[in-house]
């Protein structure tokens, strides 16, 4: 599997990538395929939904059962309206009329999805079946999907196929002459290819992105993904009051924003880190909130990354910033790929490592970049900020993307600029490998009790006590 930038960036909503875009993504793609057969289609009258294992165990909190709704009446999270959308879905439980597709009235609510928290399905952590039914109740057809990070969904089917691929290609290294061998598969192929072409990371992940795109495609993509972003900035230092869910928990980015403008107009570099931690509050209470961002490679740790370049934009000298933002983010996205095809990004599946660590890493990777580092202090960047988020685990308190998810943010952010200090000091030559560090977190996140993968039974999440509002 070749993971694309625009694969690990993806425009959606809040407040997770895993638990609110996969979800609605999924279920659009379901009820479409659904309604378009020949001989299901018009016999259509209803639809149930089971979620099982994370997606049912804080599924409330993250929204997952207002993003199933509001996919199966047809919404795209990349283009729906968060204001009207979370509107809708509780209109939907309130009153009733779902148009499955938009169009077929059925009787599903967000309340009357059926949750099943103790029941994991053997392929992943995050499954969901759909279901429509005729009009006496009887099956019309059935399917089982799963979220497995950052917006990706995929089938039973699908996901068997690939990790039968992924095992078939570990068992052999030979090809026939149709395939297409990846430009990299690993961080030392990735150092490899800069080395023996006299190129950067970010040339070598252009070289990988122009088998799907014209350069000039992926240029004002990954500008529109930056203008996004900002905007998310921009919106968070400006919105105050109490993020939904619950937990009473005040957003703090406005307050800060007028503070630190007040004390520091001119944004002093030794004040640095006062405003990447404010960027990286901002975005992730955006988020929190059920804002418009862009996984980073996910929801949960989308605030890492547009801190990292905020300080890139702010503090470094430059001619050119939109190449700026493009190299970055093509540096940011060679090491995001193989974290996502060599371990994984989810949460659910090994624990914030996978999320706030991989996007430290990216994070990491992107500021040397465009800081000028040489291709291997540019991996090594990326195994320091990785190194020293391993272990980490995903324990929301309330099932909500909000403690401890907006700090470890900003310190995903702050250990990402340290990283790079740290490998800017050095040649390049360093004891531990990026690939290392990565089947160290693989490893780390299968040894961990599912109690620590986004289910709300561990961690924080028991040991902090809270009293949410019945459902």
């Amino acid at each position: 599997m070749s993971v694309s930038l625009f694969d690990l960036f993806k425009i959606g909503i809040g407040p997770s990538s895993s638990h609110t875009v996969g979800p609605m993504r999924a279920a659009k793609e379901f009820a479409d395929e659904a309604l378009a057969h020949p001989t299901i289609g018009p016999d259509i009258a209803d639809v149930e939904v089971h979620l099982y294992g994370s997606l049912a165990a804080t599924g409330m909190g993250h929204g997952t059962l207002d993003a199933v709704v509001l996919g199966l009446e047809g919404n795209d999270p990349a283009t729906i309206d968060p204001t009207e959308a979370w509107a809708r879905a509780k209109d939907i439980d309130a009153n009733g009329g779902l148009m499955l597709g938009g169009r077929v009235p059925v009787s599903l609510r967000p309340s009357t999805i059926v949750l099943h928290p103790l029941t994991f399905l053997p392929e992943h952590s995050n499954g969901m079946t759909f279901a429509v039914l005729d009009e006496d109740g009887n099956e019309l057809d059935k399917r089982t999907m799963f979220s497995i990070g950052g917006g990706f969904v995929v089938d039973k089917e699908e996901l068997e196929a690939t990790r039968a691929s992924e095992a078939a290609e570990g068992d052999s290294a030979s090809g026939t002459e149709d395939d297409v061998k990846p430009i990299f598969q690993s961080g030392e192929e990735l150092l490899r290819v800069c080395e023996e072409n006299g190129i950067t990371v970010s040339q070598a992940m252009l070289m990988r992105e122009r088998q799907w795109r014209t350069d000039s495609e992926i240029r004002q993509g990954i500008l529109d993904i930056w203008a996004v972003m900002e905007a998310c900035i921009e919106r968070g230092m400006q919105t105050s009051g109490v993020l939904p869910g619950g937990l009473n928990v005040r957003r703090r980015a406005a307050t800060w924003h007028d503070a630190l403008q007040l004390e520091d107009p001119n944004h002093r570099a030794d004040n640095a880190f006062e405003w990447v931690s404010l960027a990286a509050l901002a975005v992730n209470e955006e988020n929190a909130g059920g804002g418009r961002v862009v996984t980073a490679p996910t929801n949960g740790a989308a605030g890492i990354i547009p801190a990292v370049m905020y300080y890139a934009l702010t503090y470094l000298n430059y001619d050119d910033r939109d190449d700026v933002i493009v190299r970055f983010m093509l540096a940011a996205a060679a090491f995001g790929s193989l974290c996502k095809e060599r371990a994984s990004i989810s949460g659910a599946e090994v624990g914030c490592q996978g999320e706030v660590g991989s996007a430290s890493s990216m994070a990491a990777a992107g500021l040397a970049e465009v800081m000028g580092a040489k291709p291997r202090q540019v991996e090594n960047a990326a195994e320091i900020a990785m190194e020293h988020n391993l272990g980490l685990t995903c324990d929301p308190v309330g099932g909500l993307v909000q403690v401890p998810c907006i700090e470890r943010n900003a310190m995903g952010a702050i250990k990402s600029i340290t990283a790079v200090r740290f490998a800017m000091r050095g040649n390049g030559e360093h004891f531990v490998s990026f690939d290392t560090v990565l089947e160290t977190m693989r490893r780390t996140g299968k040894d961990m009790h599912e109690h620590y993968k986004e289910t709300a039974m561990g961690g924080l999440a028991v040991t902090v006590p809270v009293s949410l509002p019945a459902c």
